[in-house]
């Protein structure tokens, strides 16, 4: 990759206010503006870790992890991200809880093993096809972006800086999921996809989409 493209590279697509969707439909007291927050807050934090990497001639954070693990890392951030600026939802204290924010103090602790209260975080860079590990009744959040990945370094693909293309979200019913499952013999992890009805029940209210 050219690396004044990579050093351009190094800081993430802006997060657009005028982007937010103000009439879409978000639960337990969230706003597009603690979204908007938490978004910025990563864009900022990737920005300063990529420019430090670049420095000492390391490629990008993006490039440098898996793609799957680079996607946990920005729903993980959300998940602590969004609870510092909402003070009515809270991540969930219960080791691989279900879902991932809670709402703040509702249950003991602030943690509980499973239940239908609450919103799941996920992030891709898929626009579509997004996965969890059973269908559920829940709301679902997809953070939707678009960077290289581990796999453009082999490719000599172009250097594209971070962006988040969109946020999509709303309350998915069993039936919005396809179960995959896994044959007796299978060693793949169980999961389900969000079908194309729940996809596009989520797109219908969407919360951020890049005008780009």
């Amino acid at each position: 990759m050219n690396d004044d493209a990579e050093l351009i590279s190094c800081s993430p697509k802006p997060v657009v206010a005028s982007y937010f969707n103000p009439k879409c439909v978000l639960p337990y007291g969230l706003t597009i503006d603690y979204v908007r927050q938490a978004m910025e807050e990563f864009i900022e934090l990737l920005g300063f870790i990529n420019t430090r990497l670049h420095e000492k001639q390391v490629p990008r954070l993006e490039t440098l992890l898996m793609p799957a693990t680079f996607s946990s890392i920005v729903s993980e951030f959300m998940c602590i991200a969004i609870p510092r600026y909402c003070p009515t939802l809270v991540r969930n204290r219960f080791h691989n809880g279900h879902p991932d924010l809670i709402p703040k103090g509702k249950f003991p602790n602030d943690a509980v093993q499973y239940t239908t209260e609450g919103i799941e975080i996920k992030a891709s860079q898929h626009a579509s096809g997004w996965q969890g590990h059973n269908p559920e009744s829940v709301w679902l959040m997809v953070f939707h972006f678009e960077s290289n990945s581990a796999n453009d370094i082999k490719k000599g693909a172009a250097a594209k800086p971070f962006r988040f293309v969109g946020v999509y979200a709303a309350k998915l019913e069993k039936s919005d999921w396809i179960f995959s499952g896994r044959s007796e013999t299978s060693r793949r992890t169980i999961t389900a996809s969000v079908s194309s009805s729940g996809a596009q029940k989520m797109r219908d209210n969407w919360v951020y989409q890049d005008g780009d």
